[in-house]
C-alpha cells in the first residue's frame, strides 16, 4: 500500500432540518391549535484513531466528506430526525488542522479516541415552540442552524519511541531488523527504504519500546534535497535519536565525519527543537573493519565529529553490540516517561490555602 503523510479534505457537517407551520385538523375542533414540530439535528463529523491504520492515502483521493442533514419537522407534532453522522477513520498520530491559516485544531494521540471535527446544525423551532397563553395560533418557524464546514490538513506523525537517521545505505533497515520485528525491504543500494517503518524491540516482560527507520537524508535535505526531508516531521515526536554511521562504506574516499556532520546540519536547519532531542552515535558495519583498526578508528572518527554523547559500536548483520544498545535504550525511554508522568512538585512555602476557611 502507497504510504501518504499529508492529505487535504473538505468536511461539512450537515445543516438542522427548518421548522414546521401546522395546526389541528380534526372533524368537530375547530380551534386545534398548533402542532408543527422542531427541524432535526444535522449529521456530525467525528474523526476516529484507528491503530490499524499507518497512512492517510484513503483520503489522497477522497477529498470531500459530507454528513446528512436534518429532516424537517412535520405536522401531529412529529419532530424531524436527525442527520447521519459520519466518522472518518485516521492513523494514530495524525495531525488535524485549519488548510487555510495553519492552525492545529486537534490530534489524534490515542488508539480509539474520537473527536468531533464539524459540528451539525441544530434543528428550527415549528410553531408549538410558539404556542402561549396569549398566543393561541403562531405562525413562527426557524429555518435550521447551518453545519459546519471546515477544509482541513491532515499530517501524519508516526508515534515512536526512537528515531533512526543516517545517510542512505548506513545500515538502519538492517539495524531495526535485527533489533526488532519490523521487517523492511532491504537492498545494498541507496534509498531502499521509501516511507517509515515501525518496530516493537522487546527488551523483557512488559518492557519495550517503539523505534522507527526513516529514509536516508543526504546533504540539502531540508531544502527538499533526497527522500528524508519528507520524513522529518516524524523524528518530531520521538524521545531519541540514534545517529547511524556507516564505518565501512563502500567507497573508500568518503569522509564519514562530513556525512555525519552534514546529518546533524540538516536537522539544525529543519527545526531547532529536533536538533535539540537527545541523539546518540551508533557505529554501524564494524563487523567489516579488521579487529585490530577498529578502536583506533573509532577514536578518531569521535574526536573528529567532536561528539559528546554515548557512542555505540555495533554490526547490525551480526547483531553484535545490538543487546547493550536496546538496553541502555530501554533505560533512558523509561526514564523519560517518569519523568513526562512525574507530577509537578510545588514548593509547600508558595502553595495557596485551600477552602473557605483559609487564612492569608
Amino acid at each position: 500500500m502507497k504510504f501518504v503523510d499529508e492529505a487535504y479534505i473538505d468536511v461539512s457537517a450537515g445543516d438542522g432540518g427548518a421548522g414546521c407551520v401546522s395546526f389541528r385538523h380534526e372533524k368537530y375542533k375547530e380551534f386545534g391549535g398548533p402542532n408543527g414540530g422542531d427541524g432535526g439535528r444535522g449529521g456530525h463529523v467525528f474523526a476516529v484513531a484507528d491503530p490499524n491504520l499507518n497512512t492517510l492515502v484513503d483520503y489522497r483521493f477522497s477529498r470531500r466528506h459530507d454528513a446528512q442533514r436534518g429532516q424537517h419537522g412535520m405536522g401531529s407534532d412529529m419532530f424531524g430526525a436527525a442527520g447521519e453522522d459520519i466518522t472518518l477513520k485516521m492513523p494514530v498520530g495524525t495531525i488535524i488542522s485549519d488548510a487555510e491559516t495553519g492552525e492545529v485544531l486537534f490530534e489524534l494521540l490515542k488508539p480509539g479516541e474520537v473527536i468531533t471535527i464539524a459540528k451539525g446544525g441544530d434543528g428550527g423551532f415549528g410553531n408549538l415552540r410558539y404556542k402561549s397563553a396569549i398566543n393561541r395560533a403562531p405562525r413562527q418557524k426557524t429555518p435550521g442552524w447551518p453545519g459546519e464546514k471546515r477544509n482541513l490538513k491532515l499530517e501524519l506523525k508516526v508515534l515512536a519511541d526512537v528515531g533512526l537517521l543516517g545517510m542512505p545505505n548506513a545500515g538502519k533497515s538492517t539495524l531495526i531488523t535485527a533489533i526488532s520485528n519490523a521487517r523492511p525491504r532491504i537492498a545494498d543500494y541507496p534509498f531502499t527504504t521509501l516511507h517509515p517503518n515501525l518496530g516493537v524491540v522487546r527488551v523483557g516482560p512488559e518492557q519495550s519500546f517503539v523505534v522507527a527507520d526513516l529514509p536516508g537524508l543526504i546533504e540539502g535535505a531540508s531544502e527538499g534535497a533526497g527522500l528524508g526531508h519528507l520524513f522529518l516531521r516524524h523524528l518530531q515526536r520521538t524521545r531519541l535519536l540514534l545517529h547511524v554511521v556507516d564505518m565501512a562504506p563502500f567507497d573508500d574516499g568518503v569522509d564519514t565525519v562530513a556525512q555525519a556532520k552534514a546529518i546533524v546540519n540538516e536537522l539544525k536547519k529543519y527545526d531547532t527543537a529536533l536538533y535539540k532531542k537527545p541523539r546518540w552515535l551508533v557505529l554501524n558495519k564494524l563487523d567489516m573493519v579488521p579487529a585490530e583498526e577498529r578502536e583506533a578508528l573509532v577514536k578518531d572518527f569521535v574526536k573528529r565529529l567532536k561528539f559528546k554523547g554515548p557512542v555505540f559500536e555495533i554490526s547490525a548483520l551480526t547483531r553484535e553490540g545490538c543487546e547493550s544498545l536496546i538496553k541502555a535504550v530501554y533505560k533512558h525511554i523509561s526514564a523519560q516517561q517518569k519523568i513526562e508522568l512525574a507530577p509537578e512538585v510545588i514548593d509547600p512555602r508558595f502553595a495557596e490555602p485551600i477552602g473557605p476557611d483559609a487564612s492569608h
